[in-house]
């Protein structure tokens, strides 16, 4: 338990790093934004001085080497989350990582190690925001049978992204900054996993419309090997069979984006939207659903991992033995659509 200041470092410092993370630190008494290292020295400085964070450091050994820094925040991109996870748990720090939490399932596996190594110290992932309002209320209509046997569960993630063709390359597109994450793929498996629990087996296909995008830093054409077309057939270990469908080509889809839940005794449609739900027994029209008393979570990434830190609370959303899950879904959604069969989670 950590009574006295905080001081925690940040290493990478984009768009949910300054919009969330700082912010959210910066309201906790007690906690001190100790150092940032970015990209470039010059980048980091913008921040500090937004932000009032005492240093710039430029090269992350200077944090993970600072025994004045208690806590590592990680917001860079999925390429640097293994390495840089590692080093601030070996240095003896409390990591936040930003998801996804790593390139592959091989990497978010030296990352658990690393962590389970050292059990006194936080390993946290910022959570699936989407549901954090409505998913206690989900798995508690699940748990107690008012959903009866689940049978299927549909998730649909379209939109319309890739459309423009002069679109200048993102990092997502490019896969040795992403690794094998897909699209939305990992962020609306958590959410499923969160639910549902793990699942056992995918059959996948998928397909690249737009093959290559300008990339602003080169100036020069890029060749994409992610997926902006995706579909998984799942089976869960409870049993029930989960759809995923997630397309960037699709201009005006036929429903919003979210996850339907399809039992014997009653339909729930959960919406990303506003994280709203809809409600109906068998035999009924879907009625709106509020998420039961004192369920209804919000953003509180940075005061749970504080938490976690000073009164040993556990890692609810999310620890590394959950990214390690839906690590391991995704690659086995890469292989399985790779390699044209179907992937048990169990090979990955």
């Amino acid at each position: 338990m950590t009574n006295g200041t905080l001081r925690i470092g940040f290493i990478g410092a984009g768009a949910n790093t300054t919009q969330r993370h700082i912010p959210g630190f910066q309201a906790i008494e007690g906690v001190e934004l100790a150092a940032v290292c970015n990209r470039s020295r010059e980048s980091g400085k913008r921040v500090a001085d937004e932000f009032g964070i005492a240093r710039v450091a430029e090269d992350p050994a200077a944090i993970f080497d600072d025994p004045e820094i208690d806590a590592v925040c990680i917001g860079t991109w999925p390429y640097r989350h293994r390495e840089y996870s590692v080093r601030a748990l070996e240095a003896g720090k409390h990591v936040l990582c930003e998801a996804r939490m790593a390139m592959n399932a091989a990497e978010a596996r030296e990352m658990l190690a690393a962590a389970r190594a050292r059990p006194r110290l936080v390993a946290q992932l910022v959570p699936a925001p989407f549901d954090l309002a409505s998913w206690r209320t989900i798995r508690r209509l699940l748990a107690d049978g008012t959903l009866g046997d689940l049978r299927e569960a549909h998730v649909t993630v379209l939109g319309d992204g890739s459309l423009d063709p002069a679109r200048p390359l993102h990092w997502r597109e490019r896969s040795e900054y992403s690794g094998h994450n897909t699209m939305m793929l990992g962020i609306f498996a958590e959410t499923v996993q969160r639910w549902l629990g793990p699942t056992e087996r995918v059959v996948a296909d998928a397909a690249t419309f737009t093959t290559s995008r300008r990339d602003p830093e080169s100036g020069e054409e890029y060749e994409i090997g992610i997926p902006d077309s995706l579909g998984v057939f799942a089976r869960t270990a409870n049993g029930a069979r989960v759809s995923y469908l997630l397309g960037s080509h699709t201009h005006a889809p036929a429903a919003a984006n979210g996850i339907s839940l399809y039992g014997s005794a009653a339909t729930l449609h959960w919406r990303q939207g506003g994280d709203r739900m809809t409600f109906a027994p068998v035999g009924e029209e879907p009625r709106p659903l509020d998420p039961d008393p004192g369920t209804a979570g919000a953003w509180n990434v940075e005061a749970d991992f504080v938490a976690s830190i000073r009164e040993s609370a556990p890692v609810e959303l999310t620890g590394f033995e959950d990214g390690l899950r839906y690590m391991q879904f995704t690659d086995a959604v890469w292989r399985s659509w790779s390699e044209g069969r179907a992937v048990a989670l169990d090979e990955v």
